[in-house]
């Protein structure tokens, strides 16, 4: 043990140096905010709530059921069904199932006709597990909530 250690610890210099740290912080400006008074502020490319983008023309949701974001998806939270109606490709299920999903946006950088998005939402919390399990309702749903929020007609992220 040298001279110093035995000074150090007989003075109680690390305390001290604390103490002082912690009068310091006493008296700066806090680094948190008071939640539901004050909302964060949502950054470009933030990834929240899924929602599925409803046509403008027809009212109905844009996915043509081409199985890209299903395939491209880690996670594997993404579950289609289509049939043959008519001749035609229709999706008759699409469901998302939230608490799997890791927000990593491939399944919307993938679409082609930008279909699927990760809204800006970010305050959804649920009690029950089928509430935060998305279907192709629920998706348009989610969209048209988010939509009314949005001061313009179009929405890019």
């Amino acid at each position: 043990m040298t001279l110093r250690d035995i000074i150090n610890s007989a003075f109680l210099v690390e305390i001290v140096k604390g103490m002082g740290l912690t009068l310091k912080m006493m008296f700066t400006k806090p680094v948190t905010i008071l939640y539901p008074e004050e909302k964060r502020r949502v950054y470009d490319g933030f990834r929240g709530r899924h929602a599925f983008v409803r046509d403008a023309v027809s009212g109905k949701g844009k996915c043509i059921g081409c199985m890209k974001c299903a395939n491209i998806c880690p996670a594997q939270c993404i579950s289609i069904a289509k049939e043959k109606i008519e001749n035609k490709l229709v999706v008759v299920k699409y469901d998302i199932e939230a608490l799997r999903c890791i927000y990593c946006g491939y399944c919307v950088e993938i679409c082609p006709v930008c279909a699927l998005v990760l809204t800006e939402e970010y305050e959804y919390s649920a009690t029950t597990k089928e509430e935060l399990f998305f279907n192709k309702e629920k998706l348009l749903k989610n969209w048209d909530e988010f939509a009314a929020k949005q001061q313009s007609e179009t929405y890019f992220n």
